[in-house]
C-alpha cells in the first residue's frame, strides 16, 4: 500500500513538473508561465506559433505592438494635406446625389465602418460587401477584400464612381471641387503646384486615412504584451497562445496589423446562392483565385461586425465555431460534374477542424476583444463654401 502511495506522489509530481516547465515551447505551460512570458516585454521568448506548412516563412511575422504608419515618398505626409483629406472624406457632394460621403460607410464612431451586413449608397442601393474598417489602413498592401486597389491613393477613387455607392463621374466630381472658392485655398496649402485634380484629391484622402491608427500602446493587448500582466484576465492569456497555437489564426492574421495581407479562399464563395462571389478572381480571372479574399485585420475587430466579406456572421462567436468547424462549404457539392464544375473553389489547405473546446473558443473570443480600443470621437470639418 504504501509503495503505491509513493508511486502514485511520484506520477502527480511528475505531472506538475510538466505543467509548469519553464521552456517556453512547451504544450503543458499553465496560465501563470503564460501569462508571465507573453507580457515580458520581448516576444522573443513567446512560444513558437504553430503554423501551417503552407505558411511563406520568409515573409512571417510575428503579432506585435503596431510601428509609426509608413508614408510614401511621393506622398507625404503634411498637416495641410491630411485637414484637405478630412474635409473631402466627409464631403458628400462628391457623389451625384450630394448626400453620399465617404463617412457613411465609415462612421468614426463606428470604428469607421457602419456595422450593416452590407452598406447603402446611392439611392439606397445595397452594395455587394460589407465595409471593412478603415482603421489602420494604412498597414495595408491592398485595399478592399479582393484587392482592385493596390494603394489608398489608387483606392480613393473607387467609391466616387461606384454605381452603388456614390455613382458620380470622376470629372464631374472633381469640377464641383474646383468651383468651390474655399477648397481652392486649402488645395494651394496642401500641394506645391496648387491644382485642384483627381491626383491630389486621392493624395490628400490617402493621407488624412494614414493618420487614422489604434496608436501602439492603446488597445489592452498592447499594453499586456509591453509588461501589464495583470490587465489580462485567464480567458485573455489564454486566448492569445491559442491564437498563436492550437487555433491556428496566426497563419493568416499574423504581423502587428494582424493580417498577413494575402489573399485566401475561407469557404465563404457561397457558390450556387444568390450572395455567390468569387471575390479575387474577379480581378485577376485566374481560376486559382476563385474564392479568396484580403485577409482583414483583426485589431478593432469586436467593434467591426457583422463580419466576413457578406455580413453574414453576426457574432464573434459564430466566426470562431464556423472556423472550428474547418470552414465547411457543403453547399458547392451538388454542382460537383455540372456545367459550372471548373469554377468550383477550392478552400485553403490551412483550414481544418481545431477541435477547440468550448471553453477555448470563449478565450479565443475574450482575447479578440483585448485587440480593439476605445471608440474615437472626432470633430467634423467645417466644409469650404463657395
Amino acid at each position: 500500500m504504501k509503495k503505491s502511495l509513493l508511486l502514485l506522489s511520484v506520477i502527480i509530481f511528475g505531472l506538475m513538473g510538466f505543467v509548469r516547465n519553464n521552456n517556453p515551447d512547451s504544450p503543458y505551460l499553465n496560465i501563470d508561465d503564460l501569462r508571465a512570458i507573453y507580457s515580458n516585454g520581448d516576444p522573443s521568448k513567446w512560444p513558437k506559433p504553430e503554423l501551417s506548412e503552407l505558411v511563406d516563412l520568409s515573409k512571417f511575422q510575428d503579432i506585435g505592438v503596431l510601428p509609426a504608419v509608413p508614408f510614401p515618398v511621393d506622398n507625404a505626409y503634411s498637416k495641410e494635406k491630411a485637414a484637405l483629406g478630412k474635409a473631402l472624406f466627409f464631403d458628400p457632394r462628391l457623389s451625384i446625389s450630394g448626400q453620399i460621403s465617404c463617412a457613411n460607410c465609415h462612421n468614426p464612431e463606428l470604428a469607421w465602418t457602419d456595422n450593416l451586413t452590407r452598406s447603402f449608397g446611392h439611392d439606397r442601393q445595397n452594395g455587394q460587401r460589407n465595409a471593412m474598417t478603415i482603421i489602420n489602413t494604412g498597414y495595408a498592401t491592398s485595399l478592399f477584400w479582393d484587392g482592385r486597389a493596390s494603394s489608398l491613393e489608387d483606392q480613393s477613387k473607387f467609391p466616387i464612381q461606384d454605381p452603388f455607392e456614390m455613382n458620380a463621374h470622376i470629372d464631374f466630381a472633381i469640377d464641383k471641387i474646383k468651383n468651390l472658392k474655399g477648397y481652392q485655398t486649402l488645395f494651394e496649402s496642401a500641394f506645391v503646384d496648387k491644382k485642384v485634380s483627381l491626383e491630389n484629391v486621392q493624395k490628400a484622402i490617402a493621407t488624412f486615412e494614414r493618420t487614422l491608427t489604434s496608436g501602439s500602446n492603446i488597445s489592452k493587448f498592447d499594453k499586456f504584451i509591453k509588461g501589464n500582466a495583470k490587465i489580462y484576465s485567464d480567458d485573455e492569456v489564454l486566448g492569445l497562445h491559442l491564437f498563436r497555437t492550437k487555433a491556428q489564426c496566426i497563419n493568416c492574421h499574423n504581423t502587428p496589423y494582424f493580417s498577413d495581407n494575402e489573399f485566401h479562399n475561407d469557404g465563404q464563395t457561397l457558390f450556387g446562392t444568390i450572395n455567390e462571389d468569387f471575390g479575387r478572381y474577379l480581378i485577376t480571372k485566374d481560376k486559382a483565385d476563385i474564392g479568396k479574399f484580403r485577409t482583414p485585420t483583426l485589431r478593432e475587430v469586436s467593434r467591426t461586425g457583422p463580419w466576413m466579406h457578406h455580413g453574414h456572421f453576426p457574432s464573434l462567436i459564430d466566426v470562431v465555431q464556423f472556423y472550428n468547424l474547418g470552414n465547411p462549404a457543403p453547399i458547392q457539392q451538388k454542382y460537383l460534374g455540372t456545367k459550372r464544375d471548373s469554377l468550383l473553389p477550392t478552400t485553403s489547405a490551412m483550414l481544418k477542424k481545431l477541435n477547440l473546446s468550448r471553453d477555448e473558443e470563449k478565450a479565443l473570443v475574450a482575447f479578440l476583444e483585448t485587440l480593439s480600443t476605445p471608440i474615437q470621437r472626432m470633430k467634423m470639418p467645417e466644409l469650404p463654401k463657395n
